[in-house]
């Protein structure tokens, strides 16, 4: 004896008549399964993540212009230092004097703009209560607060010849340049700690492209700053002392492309924001900028002029690539693929791989 069907078994085949099968009621394809009529699978799309309860995955850096700022002045004062230690080493006053004045006036303004984001003048002095060795921005302040009187002094030491001969005057005038001299050394001796540790201060933060390129910033850095220092000797000296300088940019160079390589080979999925969008534009045009600065460097062997247009494209590299690593950053914090699909790919090794 057959049943009556019910209401709802009515309604429901009406209901598919109209719409077709439901989703669930087709089995998912695969092995030894077969595909729904027209060979087209049918399933659920791996979902995207755009927000979490309408929050960002991360929260971008609220950093402003002072912060890439802030990275430039500090490289540029670490390869001035080192480019005046090469001349007052290897007896070239020009480039000395040079890369003294430069150094002075850089670590100045990377302190102004700390001090700006910080907020408060009093909180660059809070950091100073303690030594935080695991603390990239501790381990900072402390070194620019080693760095600038040494770099101070060997900048006044310059103005020594200005001074009257007799009196008070006449003893400070005898005893700057060899304290200068000694300042000069204990400079360029902090320097490559100067130009590197910013890059390990990025690279501590959560952001997913500074995180996973925390092996290779530092190398950018300090590339970069020697690149700046060598734009600063190859201005301002004339062509008979810059040879320090064109050292110091090919040096500078190849590290600072070696670092970008490294960057674009080996993250994989988060080498993307540091190609795309303002940072790819920025960092092409520094890796451009160097390799013609370096290239005017080696021929101008005597035309000032192309010597001069040499160091203003190695400076402008060196703009160039601190705030297209900022910008590469600030946009991998943004979209949350970035911090989404690494998570998944480690999870997956260590399922894969438990030991």
């Amino acid at each position: 004896m057959s049943r009556q069907p019910r209401v709802g078994d009515l309604f429901r085949r009406f209901r598919q008549r109209l719409d077709g099968p439901a989703p669930h009621d087709v089995p998912p394809a695969g092995p030894g399964r077969a595909r729904p009529r027209g060979g087209e699978e049918l399933r659920v799309p791996e979902a995207e993540f755009t927000s979490y309860y309408g929050r960002p995955i991360l929260k971008p850096p609220v950093w402003r212009w002072d912060i890439p700022a802030y990275l430039f002045t500090g490289g540029l004062a670490a390869g001035s230092s080192l480019l005046a230690a090469g001349g007052q080493l290897t007896g070239r006053p020009a480039l000395r004097r040079a890369g003294r004045v430069t150094a002075l006036g850089a670590v100045t303004a990377s302190a102004y703009l700390l001090i700006h984001d910080l907020g408060r003048p009093a909180r660059f002095h809070h950091m100073l209560r303690v030594a935080k060795p695991t603390s990239p921005m501790s381990v900072g302040t402390w070194i620019l607060s080693a760095y600038g009187p040494a770099a101070g002094l060997a900048a006044v030491a310059e103005v020594a010849t200005w001074l009257p001969e007799r009196g008070a005057a006449g003893r400070a005038r005898r005893l700057l340049p060899p304290a200068g001299q000694v300042a000069g050394l204990a400079a360029a001796a902090t320097a490559p700690a100067l130009a590197t540790y910013t890059g390990v201060l990025l690279a501590t933060t959560a952001v997913p492209s500074w995180h996973g390129a925390y092996p290779h910033l530092p190398i950018i850095f300090a590339g970069s700053a020697l690149a700046s220092g060598a734009g600063v000797g190859l201005i301002a000296a004339p062509c008979g002392q810059v040879g320090p300088a064109r050292r110091l940019a090919l040096a500078g160079a190849a590290l600072e492309l070696y670092g970008a390589r490294s960057v674009k080979t080996r993250l994989g999925l988060l080498s993307e924001p540091y190609t795309t969008g303002a940072a790819g534009r920025l960092l092409r045009a520094g890796r451009a900028l160097t390799v013609a600065g370096v290239f005017g460097a080696l021929v101008a062997r005597r035309s000032r002029v192309l010597s001069g247009l040499s160091g203003a494209a190695l400076l402008a590299a060196s703009v160039a690539t601190r705030f297209g690593i900022f910008h590469g950053g600030v946009a991998s914090a943004r979209d949350p693929k970035y911090t989404v699909v690494p998570q998944r790919e480690r999870l997956r090794r260590r399922q894969a791989d438990p030991d």
